[in-house]
């Protein structure tokens, strides 16, 4: 099996969680990295083992040695940068979320169609075993009635792109869009949904949100300024799932009426990388499709669009 070939557009730090995926018969190998500095590519390139360093984006998606990217630029660049790796045929895997507009995502698609490419977005907690023990265990708790999820952390850095709003930084696209993604793997497609957030700087530092499924509400909280929660509560008519660790490095836990069930965790990153490079070879359809990705942006659209907030 000939390795995918994946060239890293950004010197993002998230980076180290896939090239620590790396692994001998991987269906993947990282061959080259791209920065809008020459020097730090190179110097990157050196410290992390990898072949070629560019120094610019625009040389990486010419680089006729790379098959696929993976994007892990600040939110508002996404879009941008998926369209021009398509265009230069490469298969694209963005970091979560790529997009808040539905029309975005259409378009990507369509351009990766057209191409015969692959386009998906990196939620790695949904390729993670633990979240199909999640999937496994629901039928237990009977019908839902409630789904709460929290996932907040302190982002102490004042020159993260997080802290942004240019950039498209806020905690609901940075943390509550998981708290979104769970949902909606619980329940399907919104009707409806609001929020309210706590602002700093025209960005959201805190953000809490209901979503509306027929007669049933999820419910969620994320922020940049507390201790480190990141856990799914699922209430249903004749049981509770509860999930403590959810998103960050899951450890293959889920919890039934307190009863531990337990799964070995794996890597997620690596199982998400596997997925998509199958679709690439052709074996299987990505998990992250178009019909989740679209209603994945739906969903924070209508968020933020029916927020109501408050400065700090």
């Amino acid at each position: 099996m000939t390795p995918v070939r994946i060239g890293l557009l950004s010197t993002a730090s998230i980076n180290g969680a896939i090239l620590g995926a790396r692994a001998a018969g991987a269906p993947f190998s990282i061959d080259a990295v791209g920065s809008r500095d020459a020097a730090r590519a190179h110097a990157y390139a050196s410290e992390h083992g990898i072949e070629r360093a560019h120094g610019s984006y625009e040389e990486l998606l010419a680089d006729v040695e790379v098959d696929a990217v993976y994007i892990a630029l600040p939110n508002a660049l996404h879009h941008e940068w998926a369209m021009r790796a398509l265009a230069a045929g490469k298969h694209v895997l963005c970091e979560k979320p790529y997009t808040r507009q539905p029309a975005q995502v259409d378009e990507a698609c369509d351009e990766a169609e057209r191409r015969g490419l692959v386009f998906t977005e990196g939620y790695m907690w949904r390729h993670a075993a633990q979240t199909q023990l999640l999937r496994d265990l629901l039928p237990r708790v009977g019908k839902v009635r409630a789904v709460d999820t929290v996932f907040a952390a302190t982002l102490g850095r004042e020159e993260d792109p997080r802290w942004d709003a240019g950039l498209g930084g806020g905690a609901l696209l940075d943390l509550g869009c998981y708290c979104v993604s769970a949902a909606r793997l619980v329940l399907g497609e919104p009707d409806d949904a609001h929020g309210a957030a706590r602002l700093r700087d025209g960005v959201d530092e805190h953000f809490a949100g209901v979503l509306r499924f027929g007669d049933v509400f999820a419910t969620f909280q994320c922020g940049f300024t507390s201790a480190l929660v990141n856990r799914i509560e699922v209430i249903g008519s004749s049981g509770v799932l509860e999930v403590p660790q959810a998103f960050v490095d899951p450890p293959g836990v889920v919890l039934l009426d307190g009863e531990e069930h337990r799964v070995e965790p794996g890597d997620h990153y690596r199982a998400e990388l596997d997925d998509f490079c199958a679709a690439i070879r052709g074996e299987r359809s990505v998990l992250i499709d178009r019909p989740e990705m679209r209603g994945q942006a739906r969903a924070l659209a209508v968020l933020l669009a029916r927020s109501s907030s408050r400065a700090v």
